[in-house]
């Protein structure tokens, strides 16, 4: 298990982090809207980005913003503040594919097309990277080497619940080595009886009252003796985003319950914990002791890497092709 960081007087600092993606990208909006319609919708992702940098400022947080290479492209100067403000800068992706629904190749030049996208504009190394809708599970641990093959050093892609849209239960609960030089860091859960429960945000923050976020928040810290992992999309915080129309009852509640309620919400989580990048809470660069799960091939030889220009050149255009070209952004 991977050391937590503790502040003075013992208090642990937890990870927050950001899904940087718009209200229109959800995975479980894929059905009703396809890519190639995405810049036909109206971006909020931008607004709502600066509103969530404003709440971390005032209350002297630091976050790690998970982004879209889609959404980098078309707000660079959004994803620039967010350096700026100390915050960590990580990959979600370029397209919002999720990785089990991808062939090997296909993940390999998704997310090594968002890290140069997000590293060109921010000028810092990105070495995180989630997948979406935590899309990394038991059929497709390929996706770590693929991780490894574009030079990320950590991952925060399993989540270790059953979920009808994601999930891999049996993984381990707190950071671990997925492989040699890859850190996997799982978005937070609790144990009760048999069974993982979510306690690090996403739609479970907005369906249960606050107090549940939070005493499962200091569970993990008091009892686990671990630092969790939280995080949320800026579509949360928006409650005048448009409405899409055909959704089915599931969808619509799953997205729209108490959007009113998610910016009150992070507020006082913001007040009750102490918060920072993951690359701060977590033993990213440092020896980490951690146990290897499980015990399955290494990453490749660093002689079998490709030159990650030529892999740009060869890979940026199949990927870009999914979409409309992208509108003129200031």
């Amino acid at each position: 298990m991977a050391r937590h960081q503790r502040q003075p007087g013992g208090v642990t600092m937890n990870a927050l982090s950001i899904d940087v993606e718009d209200y229109f990208q959800v995975s479980a909006f894929a059905p009703f809207i396809p890519r190639a319609d995405w810049d036909t919708h109206e971006c909020r992702v931008e607004r709502n980005v600066e509103r969530i940098l404003e709440l971390l400022e005032t209350s002297g947080a630091r976050a790690t913003f998970f982004t879209l290479g889609w959404i980098a492209e078309r707000y660079p100067q959004m994803v620039r503040r967010i350096v700026d403000g100390g915050h960590e800068l990580a990959s979600h992706g370029f397209g919002h594919h999720r990785a089990h629904d991808q062939a090997e190749d296909a993940f390999f030049a998704d997310i090594d097309l968002a890290k140069l996208v997000l590293e060109d504009i921010a000028g810092v190394e990105v070495r995180g990277y989630r997948a979406p809708s935590f899309s990394i599970n038991g059929d497709n641990p390929w996706a770590f080497d693929c991780l490894c093959r574009a030079g990320y050093k950590y991952s925060s892609s399993v989540y270790p619940v059953r979920h009808d849209h994601y999930g891999m239960p049996d993984a381990p609960r707190f950071a671990h080595l997925v492989r040699p030089e890859l850190l996997e860091i799982p978005v937070s859960t609790v144990r009760f009886g048999e069974r993982n429960w979510p306690a690090g945000g996403g739609g479970f923050f907005r369906l249960l009252p606050y107090a549940v976020t939070r005493q499962l928040l200091r569970r993990i810290n008091d009892t686990d003796r671990q630092a969790a992992i939280f995080y949320f999309h800026p579509w949360e915080l928006d409650v005048e985003q448009p409405r899409i129309s055909g959704l089915d009852g599931k969808t619509r509640f799953r997205h729209y319950l108490n959007l009113h309620r998610t910016e009150r919400r992070l507020q006082q989580l913001l007040a009750d914990f102490v918060w920072g990048r993951v690359d701060e809470v977590f033993p990213i660069d440092g020896e980490p002791v951690v146990e290897q799960w499980p015990p399955l091939a290494s990453a490749p030889d660093a002689g079998a890497l490709l030159d990650r220009s030529e892999i740009l050149a060869a890979d940026a255009e199949p990927v870009r092709a999914a979409f409309s070209a992208p509108r003129a952004r200031r």
